[in-house]
């Protein structure tokens, strides 16, 4: 019931980027359930077909739904419906996440969440390390080699990492020691690779777990 009532809430929206006027991104925006805090979701890599339509998005979106965040998901440049040329370059993809974190922070007084999957969760590390308002960070399967690990050795929020037990792409093995810090909590998901074709709705109650503890270690 409550996932079929954020779906009849999404909405369309153009995200404009900060530096170029004729850069907009597409962006599905679920409004929150108090509206004081928010999430923006981003998708995996542009140039392997990530999306906003990744399950692994939406169940992410879904549990922070759940939580009364609102919540923007966004497709990178080049991608859907969003303007521009597809591009596999961080800075890039920093850039249009910055401007979906703006875009929220227009419509929620409270902090912010910085979430992401795959290549977006290495994203939402370096997007979010540049914005003040954002206090916790959801990374799903962060490739450890795509991490900025000095920006999230800074971050002084709260952050979750889940990962697949048989992730090859990104073994947990391999997040272990950037996740041994304060307030940062790694979850693992046994039967889990890269691509979730199984514990998807267990990532769903992990995530729906953290966003609910005000515990500092999750």
């Amino acid at each position: 019931m409550l996932r079929a009532m954020a779906r009849r809430e999404e909405r369309p929206i153009a995200i404009a980027s900060l530096g170029d006027p004729l850069l907009a991104l597409e962006g599905i925006y679920v409004a929150g359930e108090a509206a004081e805090t928010g999430a923006v979701i981003a998708p995996p890599h542009p140039l392997y077909g990530g999306s906003l339509e990744s399950p692994v998005v939406g169940e992410v979106a879904h549990a922070c739904v759940r939580a009364g965040l609102a919540t923007i998901r966004f497709n990178w440049r080049g991608v859907g419906a969003s303007a521009g040329e597809r591009s596999g370059e961080l800075s890039d993809a920093t850039a249009d996440y910055a401007a979906a974190l703006a875009h929220l922070a227009d419509s929620v007084p409270g902090g912010l969440l910085a979430a992401g999957y795959s290549f977006g969760a290495a994203t939402a590390v370096s997007a979010g390390a540049r914005d003040a308002r954002v206090d916790r960070l959801l990374l799903v399967c962060p490739p450890a080699t795509m991490l900025d690990r000095p920006a999230l050795e800074r971050f002084a929020g709260r952050v979750l990492v889940v990962a697949g037990g048989e992730d090859r792409l990104a073994p947990p093995g391999d997040l272990e020691a950037m996740c041994d810090g304060e307030g940062i909590r790694l979850e693992v998901i046994p039967d889990a690779d890269h691509f979730f074709t199984a514990g998807l709705a267990e990532l769903g109650r992990i995530a729906s777990r953290w966003l609910g503890s005000s515990s500092p270690t999750g």
